[in-house]
């Protein structure tokens, strides 16, 4: 398995939520700083990361988003 962590920006309150909706988003939750949420993303195969951090940009009021893969 392969996991990381993707920072998102967005100035809607609900992010997190809807960001546990995304399939392979195990665990999401609201931060304070410069980022607004967290996703904690776990797939099978490292090339899967792209297309999950995809999904996430396309939710609305995503503005960006910093993705942290997980190093073993």
């Amino acid at each position: 398995m392969v996991r990381a962590i993707v920072l998102v920006k967005s100035p809607k309150k609900l992010i997190a939520a809807r960001l546990r909706k995304v399939q392979s988003v195990y665990d999401s939750f609201p931060t304070s700083g410069q980022f607004d949420a967290v996703a904690i993303i776990q797939v099978d195969k490292l090339s899967k990361i792209k297309e999950i951090t995809n999904q996430i940009q396309k939710i609305n009021g995503v503005e960006r988003t910093e993705t942290m893969v997980e190093v073993q």
